[in-house]
């Protein structure tokens, strides 16, 4: 079937189930919430890659993990972690829309990776924190 003959889905697709579970305990933030809790102390991770930074620009004071390691740079018990990743940090993991880091907060959240709960930031209409 080519897809614009595939029946509209009648059920919610099995990766929006996914993230409704993963989302189910997260504290998302917005990007202002997100820099007050970067003010806090907090980690602010942008997983954006390399392409979506250079158009909607760099987030000051944020730390750049390719989301293809995250779990090992922000494990405190990891031999691959970075210097920040310590047990009780708060992590805020930003993406461009609040999917990816919404799947990237929950698995850290299960491997240990951050205590508090990881927080997940929602990027809506181009908004962001303080980008330059």
């Amino acid at each position: 079937m080519t897809p614009e003959h595939r029946p509209a889905p009648t059920a919610p697709s099995r990766v929006s189930e996914a993230l409704k579970q993963s989302r189910a305990d997260l504290r998302r933030l917005t990007p202002s919430e997100a820099l007050a809790a970067q003010g806090q102390g907090a980690l602010l991770v942008d997983t954006r890659t390399a392409s979506q930074r250079a158009r909607q620009g760099e987030l000051p004071g944020a730390i750049v993990i390719d989301r293809t390691v995250l779990e090992w740079r922000l494990d405190p018990s990891s031999p691959h972690r970075i210097a920040e990743a310590d047990d009780g940090v708060p992590v805020v993991v930003i993406c461009r829309q609040g999917y990816s880091s919404s799947f990237a907060a929950d698995s850290l959240r299960r491997v240990g990776a951050s205590t508090p709960p990881t927080s997940s930031v929602v990027s809506r209409r181009g908004d962001r924190p303080a980008s330059r």
